[in-house]
């Protein structure tokens, strides 16, 4: 059985005391204080009759008699409020009055685990791999060099223009754009609408996700641009003949040089 902490005794011997004082001065007598019943010391320290019991029972188990001198019993729970009226303050052992608001997680307060970062070093993660794809190409490039004869063209006669007269594979598709538009809308208007739309790109799409279904606008500007300058440059390149007309390559050849 648990042993009842010597200060909780006191407080209820203490109100025990007070209430037993008070009950004499009101009846007129001068005689001591007889012994509390039962239900008159639960009424005055507002302790249940079990615990009182059971107290009675420690205290007899321990030094073989239910009585403290006076004959008052021994309280196992906090004592009525003091005589002010007051509600007593709830006190742990010790009369320390310290008690557990709240147990806080501390990730809530402090962020103890870095948050991981979707970068890389210039030096040596970028450069190396650019390093290695610019000896890959050179080796391509030698290689092919020595297996493929580019021979140069004759020197150019200005009395003579050459028929198709075309323009470098990366200016065909502006080429193709002067047959179709007038020279103000082909070469300033719709490269200029391009070039501004390629400049404010990078602003409106600024979704960082790397995945194709969350890129909409991207992918609807690159399939664009394949659909419109790509395609330019193709036909330019393989179906314009003599005249620069339209012609199928494998009815009227290939009028292309590199």
């Amino acid at each position: 059985m648990t042993e009842v902490p010597e200060h909780l005794r006191k407080r209820a011997e203490e109100a025990r005391a007070k209430a037993a004082a008070a009950k004499a001065g009101a009846a007129g007598s001068d005689a001591p204080s007889e012994e509390l019943s039962a239900e008159q010391q639960e009424a005055a320290s507002k302790i249940p009759a079990h615990l009182l019991e059971r107290s009675k029972a420690a205290k007899a188990k321990a030094g073989g008699d239910d009585s403290d001198g006076g004959g008052t019993a021994v309280a196992t729970a906090p004592a009525a409020p003091a005589a002010t009226g007051g509600a007593p303050l709830p006190t742990g052992p010790g009369g320390h009055t310290q008690r557990l608001l709240t147990v806080v997680k501390s990730g809530s307060i402090q962020d103890v685990k870095g948050l991981p970062q979707d970068k890389v070093h210039t030096w040596p993660h970028l450069l190396v791999v650019e390093f290695a794809a610019a000896l890959f190409i050179t080796a391509f490039t030698t290689i092919f060099s020595i297996f493929v004869n580019a021979p140069l063209l004759e020197l150019a006669n200005f009395n003579e223009t050459p028929n198709p007269s075309k323009a470098p594979w990366y200016f065909l598709g502006l080429q193709e754009l002067l047959t179709m538009f007038h020279p103000m809308v082909a070469g300033v208007t719709i490269p200029g609408i391009a070039l501004i739309i390629l400049v404010m790109a990078p602003y409106i799409d600024r979704n960082p996700s790397k995945k194709p279904e969350d890129r909409k606008f991207a992918i609807s500007l690159m399939t664009m641009h394949l659909m419109f300058w790509s395609v330019l440059v193709m036909i330019g390149s393989f179906f314009r003949g003599p005249g620069f007309n339209f012609v199928f390559p494998w009815e009227a050849g290939l009028f292309f040089e590199l």
